[in-house]
């Protein structure tokens, strides 16, 4: 199926398509999947995830010291790279492998990844919080891990561990707005200001960056929290080559369940 690209029409006209993709079946399938049970659980992981921040937010405030700050900006700079890498493996799994049909994790985890394939838009219609409870939900564990050390160390022992603190706060951080940065990615009418900023600037997804994931059959630049490890992950060829290797030891093929879906009429 062709993808739909929002940027080459008005928001009134897109408004006015009789083919609007929400409308596909296997879409309106996958949507209507979407449950309470989940709902609560991310309602909780949303939070139960802000309280964390704000807690670690401002343990790390008070630790800070000036003259480590070369080593806090490095250790944060790495921690968003390594949240960008994670994306991109959560997104390449969720999208390659697996099926809607598997118990618990189907209809909760993969859903979403289906779903947005066969409509790419889908996510701009999302609340904030179905939009962000799965990812929330990942940062809860590192920020955990960071309250405990906080709270478990003396001062001279949190000063030893302080750059490891600055990069799990920041990649936590990442990690629990990934999917709002890739929301962002495929909005194109009304974004802030300062949103727009930041993905020309590409310290955040940039939408026409993202659109290259889109074509079909979506084999490439899965990262998605700021995108800066893509192109060089699809020099080594990472991806298909990492493919390669799942389907040698399991006989699976990749994006199986999604063509699938994809053809639900």
């Amino acid at each position: 199926m062709a993808e739909y690209d929002p940027n080459c029409i008005s928001k009134k006209e897109n408004q006015k398509l009789p083919h609007r993709l929400d409308r596909h079946e296997g879409a309106k399938k996958l949507a209507s999947l979407y449950s309470t049970g989940k709902r609560v659980q991310e309602v909780i992981c949303v939070y139960s995830c802000i309280f964390l921040m704000l807690i670690n937010f401002f343990m790390i405030l008070k630790h800070l010291r000036i003259d480590r700050i070369s080593e806090v900006i490095f250790s944060a700079i790495c921690g968003i790279v390594t949240a960008d890498f994670s994306s991109g493996i959560v997104h390449w799994a969720g999208d390659s492998w697996g099926s809607v049909e598997l118990p618990f994790i189907g209809k909760n985890f993969i859903r979403p990844f289906r779903e947005h394939h066969i409509d790419a838009t889908s996510i701009t219609r999302h609340d904030w919080i179905q939009t962000n409870g799965g990812n929330f939900m990942i940062g809860i564990p590192i920020l955990l891990k960071l309250t405990f050390i906080f709270y478990n160390s003396s001062s001279t022992e949190i000063q030893a561990e302080y750059p490891f603190c600055a990069y799990l706060f920041l990649c936590s951080i990442f990690v629990a707005i990934t999917n709002q940065i890739h929301k962002w990615s495929h909005t194109y009418f009304g974004l802030p200001v300062w949103v727009q900023i930041l993905q020309n600037y590409h310290i955040i997804l940039p939408r026409k960056h993202h659109r290259i994931h889109h074509v079909a059959p979506h084999v490439s630049y899965f990262c998605i929290t700021t995108g800066w490890l893509n192109w060089p992950l699809e020099k080594i060829k990472f991806w298909s080559t990492l493919e390669s290797i799942v389907t040698y030891f399991t006989g699976c093929k990749p994006r199986e369940d999604d063509l699938k879906w994809a053809k639900t009429s």
